[in-house]
């Protein structure tokens, strides 16, 4: 159960979907919301499941549930008759669970309308999974919607359920609001997210529930790259200093602290090159305005968003990549990003800082370098260090890339994925 797919930022997932393949699961993907984005990576095309797409719908904000409904429900109507007629009790059990939560979460009797058009969703996926008669199992992947959806699903089918949980998902209450993540994760079989920091806060939320820690691993794409690239080879002095960042441009990324290093590195005299590859987010405007502000137009370059093999051509190219992560105002924040491991399996330095499951990757002054958020003097000397001292760099790029070889195995962690999966199928 997804809810966007194939989305260019969740490369992670359809390497997870492939892997899985690979390993004789036999799998359906059902996606809440149609595909919207024109572009996909390379896995994408190798994934034989075909995805199965719910009818489409306009958004809730701001309107009315009735007309909501006049205008969205028909093309689930046929799913909702047909479920119903085969079991009404279930459908009143499923039902009487979304009212519930529609009290908890609204203080009052009127629904939410949310829980309204998820329920239509989880009867269309029941209905259509009926029809196929071979479901023995559900897993959903980010702990709000898909997951209420996927719940929802195994209620009316009285099948077992699971979910990934992965960031912002599981840290903002707002998005499973009045305890609703606690009684998904007590009702699920088990729970997996990918780091253990992420672990140990689920387990503060429902200490009953099974919670397991899987990391994403190496993406498939670039690590079938990295299998016939030569070695890195460290960039020719007396060339700029060049920094690799990417993400997408929103806070929790702490690309403000980055341009904030980057001029104190500047005024130092330091010839800085900094390429920062990433679709546009809530603070693309910010960043840029930034850039302006400090004068470092010919220093910072928002270059937009780069395919894997553009990743591993910068790279080769770098001298060092640098993620400023924050935790954000609303308590969002990454896990593991994903580029660290990617940066790090392609040998290159890394910096970062100390949140959330970042110092399960790296360990700082072993395989890289990490430096508190929110302090931009912290992370210009901690790069000026790599600048400075090849020999460090070197190797905290060879640790970097043993500890993706050993910990972070995509193929290894799908392999732990299909155990789990299969535990539960008769």
């Amino acid at each position: 159960m997804l809810k966007g797919y194939p989305r260019m930022s969740e490369l992670f997932i359809a390497s997870e979907i492939w892997r899985l393949e690979q390993r004789g699961v036999p799998l359906r993907i059902y996606v809440l919301k149609p595909a919207d984005e024109p572009t996909h990576h390379p896995v994408v095309d190798k994934i034989a499941t075909p995805p199965a797409y719910l009818p489409p719908t306009t958004p809730l904000s701001g309107v009315a549930l009735l007309p909501w409904l006049v205008r969205n429900a028909g093309p689930f109507l046929p799913s909702v008759r047909r479920y119903a007629r085969r079991h009404p009790l279930r459908l009143a059990r499923t039902m009487a669970v979304v009212g519930a939560q529609s009290v908890r979460a609204h203080k009052g009797w009127k629904p939410r309308s949310i829980y309204v058009k998820e329920l239509l969703q989880a009867l269309w996926i029941a209905a259509d999974l009926e029809a196929a008669g071979d479901a023995r199992w559900l897993h959903a992947h980010f702990a709000h919607g898909t997951t209420t959806v996927s719940w929802l699903v195994a209620q009316l089918l009285d099948l077992p359920f699971s979910f990934t949980g992965h960031a912002k998902d599981i840290y903002r209450e707002s998005l499973n609001p009045a305890g609703l993540l606690a009684r998904k994760m007590r009702a699920a079989e088990f729970v997996v997210t990918c780091t253990g920091a992420n672990v140990a806060h689920l387990r503060r939320i429902a200490p009953e529930a099974d919670v397991h820690l899987a990391y994403h691993g190496l993406n498939a794409d670039f690590a079938e790259l990295l299998s016939s690239a030569p070695p890195r080879a460290e960039p020719v002095e007396p060339a700029p200093v060049r920094v690799l960042s990417v993400g997408r441009l929103v806070r929790k990324k702490g690309f403000d602290v980055l341009v904030e290093a980057s001029a104190l590195l500047r005024r130092r005299g330091v010839d800085l090159e900094v390429l920062v590859a990433g679709e546009d987010g809530d603070e693309a405007d910010q960043v840029r305005r930034l850039v302006r502000e400090r004068g470092l137009e010919d220093v910072v370059r928002l270059c937009g968003p780069w395919s894997q093999e553009e990743l591993l051509a910068q790279c080769r190219r770098a001298t060092m990549f640098v993620l400023a992560c924050r935790i954000d105002g609303d308590g969002d924040r990454d896990g593991i990003p994903n580029v660290l491991v990617e940066a790090m399996a392609a040998e290159l330095p890394v910096v970062s800082t100390w949140v959330s499951g970042i110092p399960e990757l790296v360990v700082d002054g072993v395989n890289g370098l990490l430096v508190p958020s929110e302090d931009p003097r912290a992370l210009a000397e901690a790069m000026l260090r790599l600048i400075q001292f090849p020999d460090l760099r070197g190797r905290l790029a060879v640790a970097g890339q043993a500890t993706v070889a050993s910990t972070f195995d995509g193929d290894a962690l799908a392999e732990r994925m299909a155990g789990l999966l299969g535990a539960g199928t008769p």
